[in-house]
């Protein structure tokens, strides 16, 4: 079993902005994928291998009691910015979640920021108001429960320094 994921190991980004304030979601990365891997079953005992263009990935661990190697596999979606490489790296994590490592993310309660404790920009286009936020966030405390639920989460806005959301909330 894959260790819980520590707070320094969440990334946080914006989902939705709204006047009223944004919405946040809990994500890891690939090099946090590959480090757990690596900490856990040892650097020579997975592979990782894409197919379909790099749409699907298969992560295969070497089972040493059984002697062979165990894989689960999974789909992505390319990104905004490096398609190709957005892709690999999206089917990558999602294979990582079928093994387990930061499956409790998706125990995270929905994250609302209020505007007042974040900047929403205005502009308009075509008419219409667009709003966005410029301000980054971070994860300063996580702690879970016995069955790897999200307990208790404290997120900070990165600029300000200042702790913009708890939960459960007091």
């Amino acid at each position: 079993m894959f260790r819980l994921l520590k707070a320094s190991e969440i990334d946080v980004r914006i989902a939705m902005v709204k006047e009223s304030g944004v919405s946040l979601l809990l994500y890891k990365d690939a090099r946090c994928d590959m480090n757990i891997l690596d900490e856990t079953v040892g650097e020579m005992n997975w592979i990782r291998s894409h197919t379909r263009e790099n749409a699907n990935c298969i992560v295969s661990i070497w089972d040493k009691d059984k002697g062979v190697w165990v894989s689960k596999e999974d789909t992505g979606t390319e990104s905004f910015t490096e398609k190709e490489k957005g892709l690999a790296s999206d089917s990558f994590k999602r294979a990582c979640f079928n093994w387990g490592i930061g499956r409790e993310l998706y125990t995270a309660p929905f994250i609302w920021i209020n505007k007042d404790k974040c900047t929403i920009n205005v502009s308009e286009y075509q008419g219409k108001k667009k709003y966005t936020c410029s301000d980054s966030f971070y994860v300063s405390q996580i702690f879970y429960d016995s069955e790897r639920n999200i307990e208790k989460l404290a997120i900070n806005n990165t600029k300000t320094r200042k702790n913009v959301f708890v939960y459960p909330s007091k």
